[in-house]
């Protein structure tokens, strides 16, 4: 195969937006094609399981330069491509395996969190290039309960604590077995136990694969006449990165009141967290967030408080969760500092003319012992083209007000094809 078609560094100067431009009708047509034909009637044999198994395809290419204190200007081009099949269930069964490649033009334009020697200096952009299975499980499901196990998305809640990452273009998945549960009336209950966390960095990483012993209980009830109420434990020990190790139990309360013509929307949310199983420290940390929201027609205001306390100068830790989606798109507290992290916010989402979506955030930051940190603006701008097509344009820009973290500016455009 020639090298540059390789899944490593490609040297071409095609922007990928283009070569996506390009290869979308071919995609389009293809999807098309698949789903010409009329619904089958439900498979009782394995061999009616792949006939009438549905094909997935999700093609995501991507710009995005990083301007970071200290370091070089990253830039970086990078095209996801993730192909997979899903059976059709036979009694009850379902299995389903899914495939990506990463692949960047110029791939030494970025730092690859370390994995690539030539873009050595310059900011990271956590998008590694390479080729993985990203999902591979079998699955039964017996009335209201289901049980999946193999390599598999995860998310709970809003993902503060677990989620699947899927802004960067190699999500996080899980080897677990997780058990779901909703035969009891309003009562939804998730038990999963976790012995392999593929993480965004790749198997090329060292820290791309975390070995695992790690339970994971959420229960949520939708019977109250003013929310959901959710109650959680998760109990992390990762043998390779023991100090991310830990034991937390927290609740949430989140729903909407009518007020008028519009909607109070609201979540309450409250955890605690110690040191678990190998972790080497000794620690307990608080984890506090109110949000208070107006839903109208033309779209919504909130504003919110969150709070990642400290302790023995360890601050409350999140190793599972989405991170990008919480404390500013400029990623720049994807670990919580030591000093712990109060992050004051305000949000605003609406449909502009166009049919464009329009997403916008003002966050201040602190310590939890009160030292000024900075403040970030955050603004994403949304269109469907059509069914399979989405476009995207977003920019995250942090100003600080201390040296002890970097001032950051980051500026992303995608266009997604995903069937």
């Amino acid at each position: 195969m020639p090298s540059h078609f390789r899944p490593t560094t490609m040297k071409h100067t095609l922007h990928p937006l283009l070569v996506g431009a390009v290869t979308a009708p071919a995609l389009l047509l293809a999807s098309a094609a698949l789903a010409a034909s009329d619904a089958p009637p439900a498979p009782d044999t394995i061999g009616d399981a792949f006939a009438h198994g549905k094909v997935s395809l999700n093609v995501r290419a991507r710009y995005e330069s990083v301007d970071q204190t200290a370091l070089q200007d990253a830039d970086a081009y990078t095209i996801r491509t993730r192909l997979g099949f899903t059976t059709a269930p036979v009694d009850g069964f379902k299995a389903m395996v899914e495939g990506e490649t990463i692949t960047a033009i110029d791939g030494d334009r970025y730092s690859q969190a370390g994995l690539n020697p030539g873009g050595a200096g310059r900011a990271v952009v956590a998008d590694p290039t390479g080729s993985e299975i990203n999902q591979a499980f079998l699955s039964y499901t017996s009335g209201q309960t289901n049980v999946i196990a193999g390599r598999q998305r995860l998310v709970l809640d809003h993902a503060r604590f677990v989620g699947d990452v899927g802004w960067r273009q190699n999500m996080q998945t899980f080897d677990a077995v997780t058990v779901t549960d909703k035969s009891v009336g309003k009562l939804s209950f998730t038990y999963s136990y976790l012995y392999q966390i593929d993480r965004v960095f790749g198997d090329r990483s060292v820290q791309g694969r975390w070995r695992s012993d790690s339970h994971l209980v959420n229960a949520s009830y939708t019977g109250l006449p003013f929310g959901t109420l959710t109650g959680y434990a998760y109990l992390l020990d990762f043998k390779n990165s023991a100090a991310n190790s830990c034991a937390t139990y927290g609740a949430s309360l989140t729903g909407t009141v009518p007020a008028g013509n519009a909607k109070l929307a609201y979540r309450a949310e409250y955890a605690t967290q110690t040191d678990y199983r190998n972790n080497p420290a000794s620690y307990s940390a608080e984890y506090w967030t109110g949000e208070l929201g107006v839903v109208t027609k033309p779209g919504t205001l909130a504003a919110g408080y969150e709070l990642l306390g400290t302790d023995h100068n360890i601050g409350f830790k999140t190793p599972l969760a989405t991170l990008h989606a919480f404390n500013g798109w400029a990623d720049n507290f994807l670990a919580t500092p030591a000093a712990g992290l109060r992050d004051t916010y305000g949000k605003a989402a609406t449909t502009l003319p166009g049919a464009l979506g329009l997403l916008a955030f003002y966050h201040d930051f602190e310590t939890d012992t009160g030292l000024d940190l900075g403040h970030e603006v955050d603004v994403q701008l949304t269109r469907k083209f059509g069914k399979y097509f989405t476009g995207l344009v977003k920019y995250a820009k942090f100003n600080r007000d201390t040296t002890t973290v970097p001032a950051l500016k980051k500026f992303w455009v995608q266009v997604e094809f995903a069937y």
